[in-house]
């Protein structure tokens, strides 16, 4: 058997990286935002949050949201040439 290289956040030391000027605490408004069905929205992870963060060949796509799960959303993502469905935790999604 081989061993599994690395883990989720595997070569994502620059792409899930907060610029100077965003460091420190994050802001509460952007945790608790809440958004309807048919929404869309951009992609864009918080690294301080690591729950309901999605894969990194995601990272940057828009998608439109789907529905609810807890406190996290589904959103539908065009990924080549097939729709694949993600549950994202709101901190990571921002409305366009």
């Amino acid at each position: 058997m081989t061993k599994r290289m690395g883990g989720a956040r595997r070569k994502t030391r620059y792409k899930f990286q907060k610029s100077a000027k965003d460091k420190g605490k994050m802001s509460l408004v952007k945790y608790f935002q809440s958004f309807k069905e048919g929404d869309k929205v951009v992609l864009l992870s918080e690294p301080s949050v690591h729950n309901g963060m999605y894969h990194r060949r995601f990272h940057g796509k828009s998608g439109i949201i789907s529905g609810s799960r807890g406190a996290c959303y589904f959103v539908k993502i065009k990924d080549g040439g097939k729709e694949k469905e993600l549950i994202i935790h709101p901190v990571h999604l921002k409305r366009m």
